[in-house]
């Protein structure tokens, strides 16, 4: 399900998948297509991309039930700076635990992504369960 809404505060997007193999594909296709139809700088969308991959690939790992991805562009401002607001929801309550990863590790580099990535991120508990959130900076 797709809801697009161009508010004054800017656009908004929102999608919910199924815990399924190809939701990880299916998010990363729709985050792109719609930065992209917002003309966003490439280097934000392509960040936005990769960590909304990441996310979701980690909800999909440990949750089961749906997966909300929601987009805000020039809505948040921080420093006088918009930014985009990505927020990745899923039903299981307990926040994501970042931890070392080796360099054979397959995993453990999602949230440290993240961190390294983004102006701001956090999580927050819902009713039904947790949301993690980042923001990118969309000018200098």
């Amino acid at each position: 399900m797709v809801g697009l809404l161009d508010t004054e505060d800017g656009a908004r997007a929102e999608w919910t998948f199924a815990a399924a193999p190809d939701a990880v594909r299916t998010a990363r296709h729709v985050v792109r297509d719609t930065l992209r139809d917002w003309s966003l700088p490439v280097a934000v969308a392509e960040t936005a991309v990769l960590l909304v991959s990441e996310l979701v690939t980690n909800s999909l790992r440990y949750a089961s039930g749906p997966i909300g991805v929601r987009l805000a562009a020039g809505g948040p401002v921080v420093a006088g700076r918009p930014a985009l607001l990505v927020e990745v929801s899923d039903p299981l309550p307990d926040p994501p635990v970042e931890r070392p990863a080796g360099p054979d590790d397959e995993g453990g580099r999602g949230l440290g992504l993240v961190a390294g990535s983004a102006r701001r991120w956090g999580t927050r508990r819902g009713k039904t369960g947790k949301t993690v959130w980042f923001e990118l900076p969309l000018s200098g």
